[in-house]
């Protein structure tokens, strides 16, 4: 069967200090995964790695089948990546940071136009296509952002505190907008956070800690697990809070 993310024993020192150790997991196609963990875990790091920012030296990464260190170009082109820190071009519309992304891809242009104009239509900012990036508020861009990590379209989707900063309203939209991509396809994500109540009952966590997987599997089965009432006082048990 095939694995959107399958990582393995994998490791990542920077000097003296241990940022992951010994770190496993996997998400299955459609799924919506949360890796929760407070910051300094080693949830930047672990993109980093997937991503090839980093060199993974142990241990391994696979993207459906492919592994990020020795079949690279397959691995990363089935990668949509929103980073922690925004990273559109403020000065350009939001059309032209989309049609950058494309061309990057090798996407031709009658091509990126029709995909561009979907992606933008799913995240109703359609209005907003000839902007300038700066005009638009956080969620506005965060949602430029994810819409252009979906443009190459991608199998599996990284997502590193995507809604920091951002005000109730855009956190709850982005997420909804993220989880109905699961839900419509054979799209997985990793969704890393810090904040609990991103969480539903329903889905699948992977809680870091000091570079640490302490524990993964559903909400109900950790919070049973640990004998406590929700996932905020199982993960405040398990990470010794």
């Amino acid at each position: 069967m095939t694995v959107a993310l399958d990582i393995n024993n994998v490791s990542h020192k920077f000097g003296d200090f241990t940022a992951l150790d010994d770190v496993s997991l996997k998400i299955s196609p459609g799924d919506f995964t949360v890796l929760l963990g407070l910051n300094g875990a080693g949830k930047t790091t672990l993109y980093s790695l997937i991503t090839r920012l980093y060199n993974n030296n142990s241990g391994s990464i696979k993207i459906h089948n492919f592994d990020v260190r020795d079949q690279s170009s397959d691995a990363l082109k089935n990668i949509g990546v929103v980073f922690q820190q925004p990273t559109l071009d403020l000065d350009l519309s939001v059309e032209e940071n989309l049609h950058y992304h494309s061309s990057l891809h090798g996407i031709s242009k009658a091509v990126a136009n029709t995909r561009i104009k979907d992606e933008i239509n799913r995240i109703n900012l359609s209005d907003k296509l000839k902007n300038k990036v700066r005009s638009l508020s956080g969620g506005q861009r965060r949602r430029v952002e994810i819409a252009r990590s979906l443009i190459h379209k991608p199998k599996l989707l990284l997502l590193d505190e995507p809604t920091v900063g951002l005000d109730i309203g855009s956190r709850q939209m982005i997420l909804k907008h993220v989880k109905s991509l699961c839900k419509k396809g054979e799209l997985a994500v990793l969704w890393a956070t810090h904040l609990i109540d991103e969480i539903d009952k329903g889905e699948k966590v992977v809680i870091i800690h000091k570079g640490k997987v302490l524990e993964s599997g559903g909400v109900a089965t950790i919070v049973k697990k640990t004998k406590k009432k929700n996932i905020r006082e199982a993960f405040n048990k398990i990470v010794g809070i």
